[in-house]
């Protein structure tokens, strides 16, 4: 999509993107295009480099430490370091946790954890889904029982990405288990060096443990934690998924897969010609390429409507379901360009230094972990159905 930007728009964009070539670690960034494993360490470093230029949280506003910009200007930002095949800024302290506690936290808890979360020094992961609670989360029942000054919580968490790098976690958990199921649930934030916290990994299709399982046996959890009302945390969650969700879109990133997808189509073959002369290849990019246009206009849709000071509703939903769609998609047709390359699966082709002298491309071989990976897009955040079903309420009135 091509915008008329104002002369000042396009300053700004020109902006980040001498600063992203400039700053952002070639280390980094051929990890990233070869598709190999990031370590703490790499995705620490990145959000330093974007702290010490202030530009580490968008979203935030000026008073926390935020660069103060526009919707728009947000939005060309986000763009930008998706397509410079940047590593992810991990979402889960600076966009989720985060204005959950500048809206619904003290003053204390504002003090506390802003600066922290803002400069990377705490690292965070959300403790929502449960066994018998995933699409259904109002199912949760993990229980906070409320002991003088503190809370004794005892239960499990399942499928907490990046639980074992966290140093915090921030929960729903059950205060009231006489009430209706969302009107019994609260919000507490949860120092994961407490005694009775165990993780514990869960190894997926890929072949990674980025998820895990984490169990509670009677943690101490302050009062003071308490973010919000007790038993009103479900108002809080709905506020925090809605953040979460149009983050899932990622456009820009969504637009660097499919200049890879171009890129490798394009390629050259044994036999002289290129798969880009495959009609049927040649449709679905150009199925993908449209889908992904529809997209980036209804997510401006919702940065025009946030400029006049509109908070995201059900098109939230929408988002995430066509973004999370796209990301399969596109994980798709790359592990197809490469063809037999992708094939052979071994986890350790995400290790730096495993194909050299490469076999075949040296992109080729993390694709397949890469495509097992996204399969969990259309479920996290709100499965894909639950998503319809907020549309066909809120949307169609069903």
């Amino acid at each position: 999509m091509n915008l008329d930007l104002s002369p000042e728009l396009r300053a700004f964009r020109d902006e980040v993107r001498a600063f992203i070539k400039a700053e952002l670690p070639a280390d980094i960034r051929d990890k990233v295009r070869k598709g190999l494993q990031l370590e703490r360490d790499d995705y620490v470093r990145w959000q330093k480099i974007l702290y010490k230029k202030g530009w580490i949280a968008p979203n935030w506003p000026k008073e926390y430490g935020g660069p103060g910009w526009t919707p728009m200007q947000r939005y060309i930002f986000d763009e930008e370091v998706g397509k410079s095949g940047a590593p992810r800024v991990i979402p889960f302290g600076l966009v989720m946790v985060a204005p959950v506690i500048m809206k619904f936290g003290t003053e204390a808890q504002k003090r506390e954890h802003l600066p922290k979360i803002l400069s990377s020094e705490v690292w965070w992961c959300q403790g929502y889904s449960e066994p018998g609670a995933g699409s259904d989360l109002a199912g949760l029942k993990t229980r906070a029982l409320r002991e003088g000054d503190h809370y004794t919580v005892n239960g499990q968490k399942t499928w907490t990405t990046l639980a074992q790098y966290a140093d915090w976690i921030f929960c729903l958990v059950r205060t009231d288990p006489a009430a209706k199921k969302q009107e019994g649930i609260s919000f507490l934030l949860i120092d994961m060096k407490s005694p009775g916290v165990t993780v514990k990994p869960i190894v997926t299709m890929d072949g990674g443990a980025e998820v895990n399982e984490v169990f509670f046996d009677n943690v101490k959890v302050p009062v003071t934690n308490l973010v919000g009302p007790e038993n009103q945390g479900w108002t809080v969650a709905k506020y925090l998924l809605g953040h979460e969700r149009t983050n899932i879109a990622d456009i820009g990133r969504a637009k660097h897969q499919l200049a890879r997808v171009k890129e490798i189509a394009a390629a050259e073959r044994a036999d002289g010609g290129s798969l880009l002369e495959d009609e049927d290849f040649r449709d679905r990019i150009a199925e993908v390429e449209l889908d992904l246009i529809a997209l980036e206009a209804t997510l401006l849709r919702i940065v025009a409507a946030e400029t006049g000071g509109r908070a995201p509703g059900a098109e939230a939903s929408l988002i995430k379901i066509k973004g999370s769609e796209l990301q399969q998609q596109l994980t798709e047709l790359l592990i197809e360009a490469v063809g037999y390359y992708g094939f052979p699966y071994n986890r350790d082709a995400m290790e730096h230094g495993w194909n050299e002298p490469p076999i075949g491309p040296d992109y080729a071989a993390p694709l397949a972990p890469a495509y097992f990976n996204t399969r969990k897009t259309t479920i996290y955040g709100g499965s894909n159905e639950v998503q319809r079903g907020i549309l066909a309420k809120f949307v169609m009135g069903f």
